[in-house]
């Protein structure tokens, strides 16, 4: 007689199977899973999500195929709860059931586990009629049981009361709120909201309160999409539990913070920083995620041209020098660097890191994160390193004069410095160091290069759709002439893109090499423009060209690099 925990095991195990079967599942995380569960009254299913090694909807679709019932979707969810007076709410949610429709003859059940029919049974009863299950995604089910059974209460939310707009009560309750935090489904959706930002390959995660609805919007290929948010009543305790995974003050809410959390999603490890903001309505929480494994890769990776990369090598060889890598926020500048340092990290060589915040632990690196609070800022590390005899000096940002003196020092004194500034080209790069008031000479003797770089949205090779230039467009951006018209790919989106026709994103760039001729130009202080010139004349391919050649690829938009290389 198979007893019916040796029911549910043979049905844990298909379910296993079946992920594994799909690739949504690492056997060897598999076995972990069934380690850890082992002594635990826990559902196999339930800790494979917990522990981030399958989506919580790739288990739900296995689940479904598995018992032969249909998927809920957020559609399936009534407006209205359904027999509310004839069910006890706190057995709904014990059980992680949600009713969605009745008819005379059946009522609809989304269920988080199917397979046990102690509910089922019970529901049956109490309504006197049989049930219909449907499998149910678990923060879908959370979120519509606390939109039907918890409502918010008419002075609880949609008038705020305190100048951060919570509720006076919780807040004030530090302990009350860590609690709250602490609680298995608040747990939960913060660990979804996670996994389903990296399965959608984003690259942020942005919380947002407003004066009734709290907004959730990842960011994927640099675009904000906005996708389904928690209950607005859970804000505070979704932004505590954040607080509490990245160890900051859950009291404090004054005041920004910032933090980071280590965790892993489907068996890979993911490094999250941690951003908070007290806003009106609440606390603005912004996660960036940080993916160690994507540092795997080399140059060429990164979608750089031969030539480019050869010559940026022959830059970071040179035993000292200042090596800059320029760009707005959010162009992939850490990404270079922190590559750059992969392939300068050898036994035989020291090096050192000086960032606010430490963005990627690479093994081998000595990486310091400064505290201006305590007086650890990048002046006071630089100075202290440069006793260490270091090889290679990673600064995360030229912030100041006194910062930039003490890289050109280190440059003087044998060092090799790889830094990052905020500039709009390669070139503009040498004002803005002589207007941060680093002498021209100096600037001169110890700039080996720079290199600018821009990110644009890779064309979803499922959807890309080739078209002919107009002769004109070619004469307005001064193409040069071939034997036919030009042809480039729009982007158009279908399925595998989401509809926005872009998937992924790689980097443009320019290399601007100290020769002695810019030296003169840089010393008699010409206009980046000047400089710019004489730079192209030398070999410089312009960010723009770089971005033609790859739109004319047809591996992106004419429209993504003109966004992001041409001058306003």
């Amino acid at each position: 007689m198979v007893t019916q925990g040796a029911e549910r095991r043979l049905f844990e195990r298909a379910v296993a199977d079946g992920l594994i079967e799909r690739g949504k599942l690492d056997p060897a995380a598999f076995d972990r899973a069934l380690r850890l569960q082992a002594g635990t009254e826990e559902r196999l299913e339930a800790l494979l999500i917990k522990l981030g090694f399958a989506g919580e909807r790739d288990v739900a679709e296995v689940v479904a195929a598995e018992l032969g019932l249909p998927l809920a979707g957020p559609v399936d969810y009534p407006a209205e709860p359904v027999l509310a007076d004839r069910l006890n709410t706190g057995f709904l949610h014990q059980n992680g059931i949600v009713p969605l429709s009745e008819s005379a003859d059946e009522l609809a059940l989304a269920m988080v586990d199917p397979f046990d029919d102690h509910a089922r049974r019970a529901m049956a009863l109490v309504v006197a009629r049989a049930i219909r299950p449907l499998v149910a995604i678990p923060s879908e089910l959370e979120a519509a049981y606390q939109r039907l059974y918890r409502p918010a209460g008419p002075q609880s939310d949609e008038t705020p009361r305190s100048g951060v707009g919570d509720d006076d009560e919780l807040l004030e309750d530090a302990d009350r709120l860590r609690d709250l935090a602490s609680e298995a489904p608040v747990i939960k959706l913060v660990g979804q909201l996670i996994a389903r930002a990296v399965e959608a390959r984003a690259s942020d995660i942005h919380i947002e309160p407003f004066q009734n609805r709290l907004a959730v919007r990842y960011r994927i290929d640099g675009q904000l999409r906005d996708v389904e948010a928690p209950p607005f009543r859970l804000r505070a305790a979704i932004t505590s539990r954040i607080k509490i995974m990245a160890k900051l003050n859950i009291a404090e809410r004054r005041l920004p913070q910032d933090g980071r959390i280590r965790t892993t999603v489907q068996g890979q490890d993911y490094d999250l920083r941690v951003s908070t903001s007290p806003t009106l309505y609440g606390e603005s929480v912004v996660l960036r995620i940080l993916d160690r494994s994507s540092l795997a890769g080399d140059l060429p990776s990164l979608g750089f041209e031969p030539p480019l990369i050869r010559r940026y090598c022959d830059l970071l060889d040179r035993p000292q020098g200042i090596l800059l890598v320029t760009g707005p926020t959010g162009s992939g500048k850490t990404t270079t660097l922190y590559t750059s340092l992969m392939r300068l990290n050898a036994p035989e060589k020291k090096l050192f890191t000086v960032e606010d915040p430490v963005e990627y632990q690479v093994d081998g690196v000595n990486q310091i994160q400064v505290k201006p609070q305590i007086g650890l800022d990048f002046a006071s590390v630089l100075r202290s390193i440069l006793r260490q005899d270091p090889d290679v000096v990673m600064i995360g940002e030229m912030r100041d004069l006194e910062t930039a003196q003490i890289a050109v020092q280190a440059a003087l004194t044998g060092h090799l410095v790889l830094s990052t500034l905020h500039t709009n080209g390669a070139a503009a790069t040498i004002a803005r160091l002589i207007d941060m008031g680093v002498d021209n000479y100096l600037v001169t003797s110890t700039v080996t290069g720079i290199w600018a770089q821009r990110l644009v949205r890779r064309l979803c090779p499922a959807c890309a759709e080739p078209y002919q230039a107009a002769p004109e467009l070619a004469r307005e951006l001064r193409l040069p002439e071939t034997a036919g018209p030009l042809q480039f790919h729009r982007a158009r989106g279908c399925a595998a893109c989401h509809g926005t026709g872009y998937r992924g994103r790689f980097a443009v760039a320019e290399l601007l090499v100290m020769s002695d001729p810019i030296r003169r130009l840089v010393l008699r202080r010409a206009e980046a423009a000047e400089i710019h010139r004489l730079a192209v004349e030398e070999g410089m391919v312009p960010m723009f060209e770089d971005g033609l050649a790859k739109a004319l690829a047809g591996v992106t938009t004419l429209e993504e690099v003109l966004l992001v290389t041409r001058e306003p």
